[in-house]
Parts: C-alpha cells; structure tokens; sequence
C-alpha cells in the first residue's frame, strides 16, 4: 500500500495575509509521504493594490515562493486581464499551468497552458487535468477560445486512464458542476474544487469520486489522502480534511517579502493622471457629483441613450487637484466592466422603478464583481421622470422622457451601465435583455482614468 497526498487551495482573492500563514503551514506539515501542492484559481484579484500593480505577477511569485506544483485559473484571472496581461500572468512561473479548455483563437493551446501533467508519485502515476469556468461570451471578447469542460474531459479520459493510476481534476466550475462531472465520469477518483467558495469539511462522495472544497481568501488549506494499492492496482481510500489557517504564526519571512511588494506596488500606481479643479463629492444614499460624472462617462463610453450606475461602486470621492492610479483604484476596486443593453421602454420602467426603491438603495450586495459594501442611490444620465410619492416611501415612474421626448412603452433604448447588473436577480429586464454589449478589457476605473486624462 502506498499514501499519497494533495493539498490544495481555492480563492485566495489576493487577500495576501493568506500567504504567510500557508508558508508556516507547510513548513510544519512537511510529509514523508508523496506529495502534491496545487491552486484551483482565483488566486489574484485585482482589488488588492499589489495584483492591480503587478498585473498578478506578485500572485505568480508567491506561488513559486510556496513551490506549488500545479494551478488552474479561474474567472478573475481569466477575464478581468487583458489577453497579453493573462499571457504574460504566469511567464516566470516555476509550475505547469493546466486548463484543458481554453484555447487561443486558431484552435491551439497557449505556450503557458498545459491540459493535464502526469506525476510520477513514488511509482504511482497521478494525472493533474485542468479546467475553468465556461464563460464563452467573455473569453471570446478578449481574443480566446473557450470549450465545454465536459466535452474536453470526455475527449481526454481515455488518454488519462491510459497514462495514470489516479485521476485528479483541479475544477474552477463550480460545486454543482463538479457534482456533475462526478456523476457523468466515475472515471474521475478526486476533484479538486472552487468558484463557488464552497466549504467541505470531509469531502463528498459522488459514487467513488471525491469532491473538495477549501472555501475562499485562504481561510483553510485542503488535503487529501490517497491509499493506492500496488498490486491491485487500485485506489482502496480516499479522505479529505480541512486545516484553519487562522491557527498558524504568520512567516516572518513571506510577511517581509510581502511589504516590500506592497511598497512597489505603492510607487507604481501613485502615478498622475491629470487633474481636477472642483472635487467630485459622492454620496451613497442621496444625490452627489461623482455618480452624475460616472453616470454621464457610462453613456457616452457605451454610446448609449442613458447612463446609469449605483452610486456605491464609488467608494470615497475625489479631492481637487491631482488624479492617480492608486486614488482611482481605492476607490473603485472592482473587477466590473462597462455594459450597453437595449430595453423597451416598459422594461426601462420597471428597472427605474426597482433602482428607485429603498430597499435596492439599501441593499448589501456580495459577489458578481461588486467590492464595496452597498447598492446606494442610482445615477441616471440622458434622463428624466415624471414620479408619484406614495405614503409607504416608495415611489411610482408616471413618465420617462428621453431629453424632451417622452418615452412609449413600446420604444427601444439603450442604457449604458454595468455588467453587474446583468447577473444575479437585481433587474430581471436587464438579465432577460436580448442586445447586450460588454466592453472588454476595461473596468470601470479604466472609464474614469480616460475621463481625467483628457482623451
């Protein structure tokens, strides 16, 4: 009998203070038995300064400082870099990079992509298969190629039952699909999760195939225990358990290297814009300058009838004088992108009188790309309405005019937003609209950095 073991993370999110805890970790686990470390993705997020700085390169060093030996990339290194900013992510990384399903656009793997790497484990050979979230629209925007998982790992399975006594999926899909690629291939014997942040304390069970999950922002480490037998030939045990962080000493020395990125990250973005001559004050629960501004650069950047955005993905507001990487990156983190959707005038209604509404005002919102704390009061640009108060504090949309016309319910219009509001359950009109346009690489800072550069 032979014990094999993998650990693995998920979603780090670039909360950096992970990192130091993960060192002390695995200096005190150090395992007489073979053994893999790997990362499932969402490692970097361009809401810490340091990712933003170094376009993730930081992630990718502190990957190799902690001699992981495989990772997969999820969604926020996928999409929210720029196809040669995700080229370049892992370009001194000293690990394969394995995503089976993302392709450059004539069909070919990228130089840095690998699908799958067979490791020989004391004699027993563990394949590592890669796969990240399907987000085809997205990907294709940005000059890439994405496949379904399924369909990659249904061609390649022969090949890997061929190769490997131990089939290892890292998954960046998602707990209900790895439930499904559980059930759909009982070839697979562990799958290796995240995305969706889910905590397994002990693991799954679908049939014989393991799912983990390790949660998000390095909370807890993952590992799995793998009996195989030799002369069977045979996985016989399989277990999973979670470690907290929380409980390890930080290392001094991975705490030290992380200042100093942090004070390089601190000059590359105090870099100077251009600059302003009246502050641009927001407020997230009644009406001020800095939302109006954003609203107004939305419509005239997606070229849409009207600009709207929520006053709080702006989370402080601009002092006159100079404007600068760093100023705009504090106060819009967010990996969100610009949006035009076309609605008619009845859903345009409906989506005005949702926004409106001081619950959505108030509304505390997680996820979908927002990093702030709340929904706030919404900007509109390009527009104007005619509204009833009502004694319950609501307010009820009469009339909706474009500059002096007035708006029918059957018109068509389109709305220069942001791609936030076309995921979730906020606007169901918005979600359900047929003509959308995303506008890739750029996040909405990148909308205000031209506006005060004077392009």
């Amino acid at each position: 009998m032979q014990q094999i073991r993998i650990l693995h993370t998920n979603d780090i999110h670039s909360h950096f203070d992970a990192y130091p805890k993960l060192a002390a970790f695995l200096k005190e686990q150090a395992s007489t038995h073979p053994s893999a470390l790997v990362d499932i993705g969402d490692n970097m997020d361009r809401f810490h300064p340091i990712t933003e700085a170094t376009g993730g390169k930081a992630n990718t060093a502190l990957l190799n400082k902690l001699r992981y030996d495989f990772v997969t990339f999820g969604n926020n290194e996928g999409i929210t870099l720029d196809h040669q900013g995700l080229s370049e992510l892992y370009e001194e990384a000293e690990f394969p990079v394995l995503a089976a399903n993302l392709f450059e656009e004539d069909g070919g793997y990228p130089q840095w992509v690998k699908p799958y790497e067979v490791k020989d484990m004391d004699g027993i050979n563990v394949a590592f298969f890669g796969v990240t979230v399907f987000y085809q629209h997205f990907y294709s925007l940005l000059g890439w190629k994405i496949e379904d998982p399924y369909t990659i790992l249904e061609k390649y399975l022969p090949e890997l039952k061929e190769k490997a006594d131990i089939i290892v999926v890292l998954s960046h899909l998602g707990i209900s699909d790895d439930e499904e690629l559980a059930r759909r291939f009982p070839e697979i014997d562990v799958i290796l999760g995240g995305h969706t942040h889910h905590v397994l304390p002990d693991g799954r069970f679908i049939g014989d195939t393991l799912i983990c999950g390790a949660g998000k922002y390095g909370q807890y480490i993952g590992q799995v225990d793998l009996i195989y037998d030799r002369e069977a030939r045979s996985l016989v045990e399989a277990t999973a358990k979670l470690h907290k962080l929380e409980l390890y000493e930080p290392a001094k020395e991975i705490v030290d290297l992380i200042k100093e990125m942090q004070q390089t990250a601190e000059q590359t973005l105090n870099k100077r814009i251009g600059r302003i001559e009246q502050p641009l004050p927001v407020e997230w629960f009644a009406p001020s300058a800095f939302p109006d501004f954003l609203a107004a650069r939305l419509r005239k950047w997606c070229q849409a009838d009207i600009g709207m955005v929520n006053s709080g993905v702006l989370l402080d507001g601009l002092e006159e004088g100079d404007v600068t990487h760093e100023v705009l990156h504090r106060i819009c983190p967010h990996p969100i992108n610009p949006c035009r959707v076309a609605l008619t005038g009845e859903e345009l209604r409906e989506v005005v009188q949702q926004a409106l509404h001081p619950e959505m005002e108030q509304l505390r919102v997680k996820g979908l790309g927002f990093r702030g704390e709340v929904m706030g009061k919404m900007a509109f640009n390009g527009v104007h309405f005619d509204q009833e108060h009502i004694s319950d504090g609501t307010v009820q949309i009469t009339a909706i005019y474009i500059g002096d016309r007035l708006l029918k319910s059957s018109d068509m219009v389109t709305v220069g937003t942001i791609d936030m509001f076309t995921f979730g359950r906020m606007y169901p009109s918005i979600i359900r609209a047929k003509e959308k346009k995303f506008f890739l690489p750029e996040l909405l800072r990148d909308v205000l950095a031209h506006s005060f550069s004077g392009k």
